[in-house]
């Protein structure tokens, strides 16, 4: 991971870019795993930890509705989780992690193992994966299902960072 999160550090730093991080399950670890890189202040703007559903909405702008209805783990959280995060920041690409990572929480629609990520950036529509940590006989542990999360999610954020242009002439 510490590779992936220089290689972010490295691109956005050289294309005068920004990110941001939402995050519910994984609790910062983005955040953390991206500042653990000397010199990643000039890349990284800010991460949101948003593990309530409270905290998506008062500090994303999450609509409520869309958490009642489709539950804080699904698609359409986290495309407005990223859409939130650019909106709150001055990041040029974000992104957005909510899940179950257990081992309590899970449901038969929403098992431990299922998390959804999104990347976006601020002139680009989000991506989301919807990604299973697991199989149907064996759920990973927390850490590894937060680990897994994480790495996914700064995958998605490197190709958003590798399509971007540059925000400087």
């Amino acid at each position: 991971m510490s590779e992936l999160a220089s290689e972010i550090i490295q691109i956005a730093t050289s294309k005068g870019l920004m990110v941001a991080a939402a995050e519910s399950c994984t609790g910062g670890l983005v955040s953390a795993v991206l500042t653990d890189i000397s010199g990643s202040s000039v890349a990284v703007d800010r991460g949101f930890v948003t593990y309530s559903n409270d905290a998506k909405v008062e500090m994303l702008g999450v609509p409520l509705g869309a958490i009642e209805s489709q539950g804080a783990v699904s698609d359409i959280v986290a495309r407005a989780m990223v859409a939130g995060a650019l909106e709150n920041s001055r990041a040029d690409a974000a992104v957005a992690i909510t899940g179950v990572a257990g081992p309590t929480g899970g449901t038969e629609t929403k098992p431990v193992g299922l998390v959804y990520i999104a990347s976006q950036t601020r002139d680009g529509l989000a991506t989301v994966r919807e990604c299973f940590f697991g199989n149907e006989l064996t759920v990973l542990t927390r850490e590894n299902v937060r680990n897994a999360a994480v790495d996914v999610a700064l995958t998605m954020l490197k190709s958003e960072l590798d399509q971007a242009t540059s925000s400087t002439p």
